[in-house]
């Protein structure tokens, strides 16, 4: 089995999701690829989170081992042998590093711009407060929430389950190729979100 091109840990993601009308989405899908959606609502969603110990082909590279990142997201699906694989397509992602910018835009085709970013987490009683940060201008733009901090599991069959369960990413290559990479990671558990700010 070959190595992963990137290993990382996700931490504390933070996740707005809102219903969209699909006509907007279709001029943002990857050939052969279809809108997916969970109870016929289709749904885009802002994320905000932290890569920690990042690699790439099992190096650590200095000063691009956690960092921050904000991405905006829609959910499709794509055939492949007769079987329906569920994924992402990004339209924007946000990383404070021009390398990993300019990385992740050769090699998976995304979207990536680099911005000053910045990042807070606070444990206060039984509350946990995670807020993500990106720069643009002289405006500091913000994704923040105030979260139950016991976690609870992702019950099946539900909304969390359509949003959080996808392992793969589709992106667009040419009108006639989808560019397609597998990412691994386990079941996550979710906090009750008590507030939260945009």
């Amino acid at each position: 089995m070959s190595k992963p091109f990137l290993t990382a840990e996700w931490r504390n993601l933070l996740m707005a999701n809102y219903q969209i009308e699909p006509s907007i989405l279709q001029k943002y899908l990857p050939c052969r690829t279809e809108l997916d959606s969970f109870n016929n609502v289709h749904f885009i969603s802002l994320v905000g989170f932290l890569f920690k110990n990042t690699r790439l082909k099992g190096l650590s590279i200095p000063f691009h081992r956690h960092f921050e990142e904000v991405y905006l997201r829609f959910y499709v699906r794509y055939k492949d042998d007769g079987e329906w694989k569920g994924g992402v397509v990004f339209i924007k992602e946000i990383v404070p590093k021009c390398t990993i910018s300019f990385i992740a835009n050769i090699i998976y085709k995304e979207k990536y711009v680099s911005r000053r970013m910045k990042h807070s987490w606070e444990k206060n009683g039984n509350n946990l407060g995670i807020a993500y940060y990106w720069k643009v201008g002289s405006d500091w733009n913000y994704i923040k929430a105030v979260a139950d901090l016991k976690t609870v599991s992702v019950k099946k069959d539900s909304e969390e389950e359509f949003i959080t369960e996808h392992y793969w990413g589709y992106t667009f290559i040419s009108n006639d190729c989808t560019g397609a990479y597998e990412v691994i990671h386990p079941k996550w558990n979710i906090h009750a979100v008590k507030s939260y700010e945009i």
